[in-house]
């Protein structure tokens, strides 16, 4: 079985005109990312490898909540994660080593919610910092099908409180 944890990044701050890549996260951004890497770790939910977008506030998203789950595996920052769409995201799992029996994406919309609409076949919706867990009854990256996915459970932080809800966990 293969598992997908798919992440859009933590809320981002416009406080200042830069280029949309290089837009950071904000205070909520950072505390949301803080808080789901704590409930992963809860969960012993650690991924065996982390790939993000190479946009800045992704990139602090999956620091963030690498650093709060204990986590210490692979860390890959990849431009194919940046706005590509769907079949680009699909072949990039494709060539995944067959080793790594979770991997957690994190990027941005609306590639989060296509992607895991393509997957299960279902219509979520991943505001900022929301986490879908996605389980393929598969041994092999390269044998994804689109709709082939289970969602196990789906993540998304409330705005003023330390939890996250779950509704199908």
């Amino acid at each position: 079985m293969k598992t997908l944890l798919l992440l859009r990044h933590g809320k981002s701050s416009w406080e200042q005109p830069v280029d949309d890549h290089d837009r950071p996260l904000q205070k909520r951004g950072k505390r949301d990312a803080k808080r789901l890497g704590a409930v992963l770790r809860e969960r012993g939910m650690l991924p065996d490898l982390i790939l993000t977008s190479s946009a800045k506030r992704a990139r602090g998203t999956a620091k963030r909540v690498a650093k709060a789950a204990g986590y210490e595996g692979d860390f890959v920052e990849t431009p194919e994660l940046y706005f590509t769409g769907t079949e680009h995201q699909l072949e990039l799992l494709a060539r995944l080593d067959d080793a790594y029996q979770c991997v957690m994406i994190v990027g941005h919309n609306p590639n989060s919610e296509e992607l895991v609409t393509a997957l299960t076949g279902l219509r979520l919706t991943m505001p900022t910092a929301a986490l879908a867990c996605v389980d393929f009854e598969t041994d092999s990256w390269s044998a994804l099908t689109t709709t082939g996915g289970t969602l196990r459970f789906q993540l998304i932080p409330k705005k003023d409180d330390a939890s996250h809800s779950s509704p199908n966990a």
